[in-house]
Protein backbone atom coordinates (compact mmCIF):
# COMPACT_ATOMS: atom_id res chain seq x y z
CA UNK A 1 0.00 0.00 0.00
CA UNK A 2 1.17 3.89 -0.89
CA UNK A 3 1.44 5.47 2.56
CA UNK A 4 1.29 9.07 2.69
CA UNK A 5 2.65 10.05 6.19
CA UNK A 6 6.76 9.46 6.23
CA UNK A 7 5.63 8.04 9.72
CA UNK A 8 4.20 4.98 8.52
CA UNK A 9 6.47 4.45 5.18
CA UNK A 10 9.47 5.37 6.37
CA UNK A 11 10.70 7.19 3.74
CA UNK A 12 9.83 10.69 2.05
CA UNK A 13 8.51 10.16 -1.23
CA UNK A 14 9.60 11.70 -4.45
CA UNK A 15 7.40 12.59 -7.27
CA UNK A 16 7.28 13.07 -10.78
CA UNK A 17 4.47 15.77 -11.37
CA UNK A 18 3.28 14.60 -14.82
CA UNK A 19 5.68 12.45 -14.49
CA UNK A 20 9.45 13.29 -15.16
CA UNK A 21 8.22 16.19 -17.06
CA UNK A 22 11.13 18.11 -17.91
CA UNK A 23 12.32 15.79 -20.06
CA UNK A 24 9.96 13.75 -21.37
CA UNK A 25 6.03 14.68 -22.98
CA UNK A 26 4.23 15.54 -19.82
CA UNK A 27 1.28 12.98 -18.78
CA UNK A 28 2.21 10.16 -21.25
CA UNK A 29 3.04 6.59 -20.18
CA UNK A 30 7.02 7.39 -21.40
CA UNK A 31 7.06 10.40 -18.59
CA UNK A 32 5.55 7.67 -16.18
CA UNK A 33 7.98 4.98 -16.84
CA UNK A 34 11.09 7.34 -16.52
CA UNK A 35 9.97 8.79 -13.21
CA UNK A 36 9.97 5.17 -12.03
CA UNK A 37 13.56 4.78 -13.88
CA UNK A 38 14.78 8.10 -11.92
CA UNK A 39 13.70 6.72 -8.60
CA UNK A 40 9.98 8.38 -8.39
CA UNK A 41 7.67 6.36 -5.64
CA UNK A 42 4.73 8.41 -6.83
CA UNK A 43 3.63 10.40 -9.86
CA UNK A 44 1.08 13.30 -10.20
CA UNK A 45 -1.39 13.35 -13.28
CA UNK A 46 -4.78 15.12 -13.97
CA UNK A 47 -7.62 13.70 -15.93
CA UNK A 48 -10.72 15.03 -17.68
CA UNK A 49 -13.79 13.24 -19.42
CA UNK A 50 -14.16 12.19 -22.50
CA UNK A 51 -17.41 12.26 -24.72
CA UNK A 52 -18.47 8.48 -24.38
CA UNK A 53 -17.90 8.37 -20.44
CA UNK A 54 -14.38 7.40 -20.03
CA UNK A 55 -11.31 9.05 -17.96
CA UNK A 56 -8.20 9.90 -20.27
CA UNK A 57 -5.03 11.29 -18.50
CA UNK A 58 -4.68 15.15 -19.68
CA UNK A 59 -4.24 18.13 -17.94
CA UNK A 60 -6.22 20.75 -20.06
CA UNK A 61 -10.05 20.33 -20.90
CA UNK A 62 -9.02 21.00 -25.05
CA UNK A 63 -6.26 18.94 -26.47
CA UNK A 64 -4.56 21.43 -28.63
CA UNK A 65 -1.57 22.44 -26.03
CA UNK A 66 -0.06 19.05 -25.39
CA UNK A 67 -1.11 16.80 -28.51
CA UNK A 68 -1.71 17.63 -32.74
CA UNK A 69 -5.32 17.82 -31.91
CA UNK A 70 -8.10 20.20 -31.30
CA UNK A 71 -10.99 21.04 -29.30
CA UNK A 72 -12.51 19.80 -26.08
CA UNK A 73 -11.89 16.39 -24.74
CA UNK A 74 -15.40 16.11 -23.90
CA UNK A 75 -16.79 16.66 -27.28
CA UNK A 76 -14.64 13.47 -28.46
CA UNK A 77 -14.23 9.90 -27.58
CA UNK A 78 -12.11 8.17 -25.84
CA UNK A 79 -10.57 6.33 -28.85
CA UNK A 80 -10.52 9.58 -30.27
CA UNK A 81 -8.34 11.61 -28.09
CA UNK A 82 -6.13 8.23 -27.42
CA UNK A 83 -5.22 8.33 -30.95
CA UNK A 84 -3.81 11.70 -30.95
CA UNK A 85 -0.43 12.01 -30.92
CA UNK A 86 0.93 13.43 -27.19
CA UNK A 87 4.59 13.94 -27.98
CA UNK A 88 5.68 15.41 -30.96
CA UNK A 89 4.57 18.87 -29.68
CA UNK A 90 7.17 18.31 -27.03
CA UNK A 91 10.17 16.71 -29.31
CA UNK A 92 9.76 15.52 -32.42
CA UNK A 93 11.55 12.69 -30.78
CA UNK A 94 8.81 11.28 -29.15
CA UNK A 95 6.43 11.61 -32.14
CA UNK A 96 3.59 8.94 -31.82
CA UNK A 97 3.53 9.05 -27.93
CA UNK A 98 -0.41 9.08 -27.02
CA UNK A 99 -2.84 9.81 -24.02
CA UNK A 100 -3.00 7.35 -21.50
CA UNK A 101 -6.57 6.13 -20.27
CA UNK A 102 -6.90 6.61 -16.70
CA UNK A 103 -7.12 2.50 -16.30
CA UNK A 104 -3.87 1.98 -18.16
CA UNK A 105 -2.58 4.84 -15.59
CA UNK A 106 -3.85 2.71 -12.42
CA UNK A 107 -2.70 -0.58 -13.89
CA UNK A 108 0.78 1.01 -13.98
CA UNK A 109 0.77 1.75 -10.77
CA UNK A 110 -0.25 -0.66 -9.36
CA UNK A 111 2.45 -2.79 -10.82
CA UNK A 112 5.48 -0.64 -10.34
CA UNK A 113 3.90 -0.29 -6.46
CA UNK A 114 3.95 3.53 -6.76
CA UNK A 115 1.40 6.00 -5.29
CA UNK A 116 -0.70 8.18 -7.93
CA UNK A 117 -2.04 11.38 -6.95
CA UNK A 118 -4.91 12.39 -9.80
CA UNK A 119 -6.18 16.09 -9.98
CA UNK A 120 -9.84 15.93 -11.62
CA UNK A 121 -9.64 18.56 -14.19
CA UNK A 122 -13.11 18.28 -15.14
CA UNK A 123 -15.99 20.06 -12.56
CA UNK A 124 -18.79 20.09 -15.51
CA UNK A 125 -18.57 16.67 -15.41
CA UNK A 126 -17.70 15.24 -11.30
CA UNK A 127 -20.56 13.20 -10.56
CA UNK A 128 -20.19 11.36 -14.39
CA UNK A 129 -15.88 11.26 -13.46
CA UNK A 130 -16.50 10.06 -10.00
CA UNK A 131 -18.85 7.59 -10.69
CA UNK A 132 -16.46 6.01 -13.56
CA UNK A 133 -13.51 6.49 -11.00
CA UNK A 134 -15.24 4.47 -8.52
CA UNK A 135 -15.65 1.86 -11.18
CA UNK A 136 -12.25 1.86 -12.48
CA UNK A 137 -10.99 1.77 -8.64
CA UNK A 138 -12.80 -1.36 -8.49
CA UNK A 139 -11.80 -3.11 -11.79
CA UNK A 140 -8.02 -2.02 -11.42
CA UNK A 141 -7.46 -3.05 -7.72
CA UNK A 142 -5.12 -0.11 -7.57
CA UNK A 143 -7.53 1.91 -5.07
CA UNK A 144 -4.37 1.22 -2.33
CA UNK A 145 -2.25 3.52 -4.53
CA UNK A 146 -4.59 6.06 -5.58
CA UNK A 147 -5.12 9.41 -4.21
CA UNK A 148 -7.93 11.55 -5.72
CA UNK A 149 -6.34 15.11 -5.51
CA UNK A 150 -8.34 18.77 -6.36
CA UNK A 151 -8.51 22.46 -5.67
CA UNK A 152 -11.68 22.36 -5.22
CA UNK A 153 -11.94 20.56 -1.49
CA UNK A 154 -15.91 20.65 -1.95
CA UNK A 155 -15.62 18.40 -4.71
CA UNK A 156 -12.92 16.23 -2.51
CA UNK A 157 -15.58 15.69 0.32
CA UNK A 158 -17.85 14.37 -2.73
CA UNK A 159 -15.70 12.19 -4.08
CA UNK A 160 -14.86 10.70 -0.70
CA UNK A 161 -18.82 10.11 0.44
CA UNK A 162 -19.44 8.39 -2.93
CA UNK A 163 -16.21 6.20 -2.68
CA UNK A 164 -15.60 3.98 -0.22
CA UNK A 165 -12.02 4.03 0.90
CA UNK A 166 -11.02 6.78 -1.17
CA UNK A 167 -8.04 9.18 0.49
CA UNK A 168 -8.02 12.94 -0.94
CA UNK A 169 -5.39 15.67 -1.85
CA UNK A 170 -6.31 19.40 -1.54
CA UNK A 171 -4.36 21.51 -2.90
CA UNK A 172 -3.60 24.71 -1.77
CA UNK A 173 -1.74 28.24 -3.02
CA UNK A 174 -1.75 30.23 -0.01
CA UNK A 175 -1.11 30.21 3.70
CA UNK A 176 -4.11 29.53 5.85
CA UNK A 177 -4.91 31.25 9.20
CA UNK A 178 -5.17 27.59 10.82
CA UNK A 179 -3.48 25.02 8.56
CA UNK A 180 -4.45 21.99 10.84
CA UNK A 181 -8.10 23.46 10.96
CA UNK A 182 -8.27 23.69 7.02
CA UNK A 183 -7.50 19.94 6.23
CA UNK A 184 -9.40 18.16 9.33
CA UNK A 185 -12.45 20.18 8.27
CA UNK A 186 -12.21 19.02 4.30
CA UNK A 187 -11.71 15.21 5.93
CA UNK A 188 -8.29 15.36 3.60
CA UNK A 189 -5.52 12.70 4.24
CA UNK A 190 -2.91 14.98 2.40
CA UNK A 191 -2.42 18.63 1.10
CA UNK A 192 -0.15 19.93 -1.72
CA UNK A 193 1.90 23.09 -1.03
CA UNK A 194 3.70 25.16 -3.02
CA UNK A 195 7.30 25.62 -1.63
CA UNK A 196 6.91 29.40 -1.73
CA UNK A 197 4.12 29.00 0.50
CA UNK A 198 5.29 26.66 2.63
CA UNK A 199 6.71 26.94 5.95
CA UNK A 200 7.72 24.08 8.63
CA UNK A 201 5.27 25.34 11.74
CA UNK A 202 2.59 25.31 9.24
CA UNK A 203 3.97 21.61 8.20
CA UNK A 204 3.93 20.79 12.18
CA UNK A 205 0.77 21.44 12.15
CA UNK A 206 -0.67 19.77 9.88
CA UNK A 207 1.38 16.49 10.80
CA UNK A 208 -0.89 17.12 14.19
CA UNK A 209 -4.07 16.83 12.58
CA UNK A 210 -2.59 13.22 10.53
CA UNK A 211 -2.02 15.00 7.35
CA UNK A 212 0.26 14.21 4.88
CA UNK A 213 2.26 17.39 3.02
CA UNK A 214 3.54 17.08 -0.62
CA UNK A 215 5.16 20.02 -0.85
CA UNK A 216 5.90 21.24 -5.03
CA UNK A 217 9.19 22.87 -5.93
CA UNK A 218 10.24 24.86 -8.75
CA UNK A 219 11.95 23.11 -11.65
CA UNK A 220 15.50 23.34 -11.39
CA UNK A 221 16.88 26.19 -13.66
CA UNK A 222 14.13 28.32 -11.94
CA UNK A 223 15.85 27.17 -8.36
CA UNK A 224 19.20 28.09 -10.07
CA UNK A 225 17.84 31.69 -10.70
CA UNK A 226 17.07 32.47 -7.12
CA UNK A 227 20.54 31.24 -5.82
CA UNK A 228 21.94 32.92 -8.27
CA UNK A 229 20.75 35.78 -6.58
CA UNK A 230 21.97 34.65 -2.86
CA UNK A 231 18.39 32.87 -1.88
CA UNK A 232 19.47 28.86 -0.83
CA UNK A 233 15.89 27.37 -1.74
CA UNK A 234 17.98 24.34 -1.79
CA UNK A 235 19.09 24.42 1.60
CA UNK A 236 15.76 25.47 2.97
CA UNK A 237 13.99 22.60 1.53
CA UNK A 238 16.55 19.90 2.62
CA UNK A 239 16.05 21.36 6.27
CA UNK A 240 12.06 20.70 5.61
CA UNK A 241 12.95 17.07 4.10
CA UNK A 242 15.98 16.86 7.42
CA UNK A 243 13.33 18.00 9.73
CA UNK A 244 10.87 15.36 8.54
CA UNK A 245 7.77 18.31 8.23
CA UNK A 246 7.05 17.30 4.40
CA UNK A 247 5.87 13.79 3.43
CA UNK A 248 6.62 14.11 -0.44
CA UNK A 249 9.13 16.10 -2.46
CA UNK A 250 6.92 16.89 -5.85
CA UNK A 251 8.24 18.70 -9.25
CA UNK A 252 9.11 18.08 -13.20
CA UNK A 253 12.97 16.98 -12.43
CA UNK A 254 12.31 13.63 -10.56
CA UNK A 255 16.29 12.86 -10.76
CA UNK A 256 16.23 16.65 -8.86
CA UNK A 257 14.20 15.54 -6.16
CA UNK A 258 15.86 12.40 -5.60
CA UNK A 259 18.79 13.94 -4.83
CA UNK A 260 17.60 16.29 -2.77
CA UNK A 261 16.06 13.71 -0.68
CA UNK A 262 19.09 11.11 -1.09
CA UNK A 263 21.35 14.34 0.58
CA UNK A 264 19.11 15.16 3.65
CA UNK A 265 16.40 12.78 4.24
CA UNK A 266 17.37 11.09 7.76
CA UNK A 267 19.04 7.46 7.67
Amino acid sequence: MYELLTSNSGRIHVCGHRGHSIDYPENTMAAFRRAVELGGTSLEIDVVMSGDGDIVVLHDLMVDRTTDGHGFAEDMTAAQICALDAGGQFDKKFSGERVPLLSEVLAFAREERIGLHCEIKDPGNEDALIARLADLLDDTGAMDWFVAISFDHQQLAKAKAAIPGLRTEGITHARHVDPGGLVTRAGLDSVSVEADRFRAEDGHAIHQAGVAIRCHLPAPRKIAKIEQYGRDLRSVVGNWVAEGVVDTLSGDDVAYLRTLVDEFAPG
